[in-house]
C-alpha cells in the first residue's frame, strides 16, 4: 500500500515529479521506440527506387525522434523534449489536417481517418507530463 501511495507523491529521485508520471512516460517512450521506430527504420531500409523528397524527410524525422525516444526509457525527464516534439507535431496535424476534414464531414472517408485515433492517444502522455517541471526546466532554464 505504501508503494502505491508513493507513486502519487513528489519524489526526490525524480526531481519532485510523481513517480507514476515518470513510469507512464517511460511506457510511452518504450512504445514509441518499439512501434514507430520499427516502422520508420523498416521503411527506410527496405525502400526501393527514388524517394519523394517530402516523404523521405518525414520517414527520416520519424526514425530519428523515435530512435532518440529509446533514451527516454532510461532518462525520462531529460528526454521530455522528444515527447514535447511529439505533442506538437501530432497536435498540429490534428488541427490542420484532421479537423478541417472533420468540419467538412469528410474525415471518415479520407486517408487521414486511420491516423486520428493513433494521434489522439497523445492525450494520455499529456495528462502524465509534469508540466510544472517542463516549464521550470525547459522554459525558465532552471534545474
Amino acid at each position: 500500500m505504501k508503494f502505491i501511495r508513493n507513486l502519487f507523491r513528489p519524489s526526490k529521485k525524480y526531481k519532485g515529479v510523481w513517480p507514476i508520471k515518470v513510469y507512464v512516460l517511460k511506457l510511452f517512450f518504450l512504445l514509441m521506440f518499439l512501434f514507430a521506430a520499427k516502422d520508420a527504420w523498416s521503411e527506410l531500409m527496405t525502400h526501393k527506387g527514388e524517394w519523394n523528397p517530402e516523404i523521405a524527410i518525414a520517414w527520416c524525422a520519424i526514425a530519428a525522434y523515435t530512435t532518440l525516444s529509446s533514451l527516454g526509457i532510461f532518462h525520462t525527464l531529460k528526454m521530455l523534449p522528444i515527447m514535447l516534439f511529439m505533442f506538437f507535431y501530432k497536435g498540429l496535424w490534428l488541427m490542420f489536417v484532421a479537423y478541417p476534414l472533420y468540419k467538412k464531414g469528410q474525415l471518415a472517408v479520407s486517408e487521414a481517418a486511420d491516423w486520428v485515433p493513433i494521434f489522439m492517444l497523445i492525450i494520455i502522455p499529456m495528462i502524465f507530463t509534469p508540466w510544472q517541471y517542463v516549464f521550470k526546466t525547459y522554459v525558465l532554464g532552471k534545474e
